[in-house]
């Protein structure tokens, strides 16, 4: 973990309520895909975890949702501001097990740690299908992304305005796959495991308060005890947990 004051590279909509920032920071703190990085924000006690898109040797990529007080004063910030930041928090997803076509799932802001998931196993000769759930056509992000990676894509919106009417679940029960990753709520982590097939890994989301350990706030229960979610996580095997 690196605590550090990051320049704001870029600050911009992607739909009318997701956003994407990009920091210039030093990130030889980021190990895997799927770690967070946790932001201090002006006039607010609690940083913000916000998992990591994509990075390089010298920025990082975020995207959030506005949902409360803390994002949307983060859409106010600008480029050339600086930003208080915790970087390389948490343990990310472990691609050795994921065979030769895993699948990756993505729920709404599940969908960001997805992108940089897929880049590395691409990266590392994987064949990988993506699907990425939304409930409306509005809400889509990132779709063109993945595919410019070279990963098959499958879209689904709830209300059947784009892609495959239904969830991730719909789309998953269809294909053949070797592994599968996770990012989202915990009612699609729950559907998920009623139908997967394989051994995967999820990735929780969980209210934090230090996000570093020290407080116990944000434990889940597995076959060997609570672990924490900002440090032991927040990516965990399926076989651990215990639902």
């Amino acid at each position: 973990m690196k605590q550090q004051d990051c320049v704001i590279l870029e600050n911009k909509p992607l739909t009318e309520l997701v956003w994407q920032m990009k920091l210039q920071a030093d990130t030889s703190a980021i190990t895997a895909p799927g770690q967070f990085v946790n932001l201090k924000l002006e006039g607010l006690y609690l940083r913000r975890p916000i998992s990591i898109c994509d990075w390089d040797e010298e920025s990082l990529t975020i995207i959030y949702k506005v949902v409360g007080e803390g994002t949307q004063q983060m859409t106010t910030l600008q480029q050339g501001s600086k930003i208080d930041t915790l970087i390389g928090l948490g343990n990310g997803y472990d691609t050795s097990k994921s065979g030769s076509d895993p699948v990756l799932l993505g729920g709404g802001v599940g969908v960001p740690p997805m992108y940089g998931l897929a880049k590395k196993l691409l990266g590392e000769g994987k064949s990988v299908k993506v699907i990425l759930g939304f409930n409306t056509k509005e809400e889509i992000f990132y779709e063109e992304q993945f595919k410019a990676l070279g990963a098959e894509v499958f879209v689904t919106t709830a209300d059947g305005s784009y892609g495959t009417k239904g969830f991730v679940t719909d789309v998953l029960k269809t294909l053949s796959y070797s592994y599968f990753f996770t990012c989202g709520p915990m009612p699609m982590f729950r559907a998920i495991e009623a139908v997967a097939q394989t051994s995967g890994q999820y990735s929780f989301e969980e209210r934090m308060g230090c996000g570093f350990g020290a407080c116990m706030g944000c434990t889940c229960k597995t076959k060997y005890g609570n672990k924490r979610i900002c440090k032991d996580g927040p990516v965990l095997e399926r076989e651990e947990v215990v639902w």
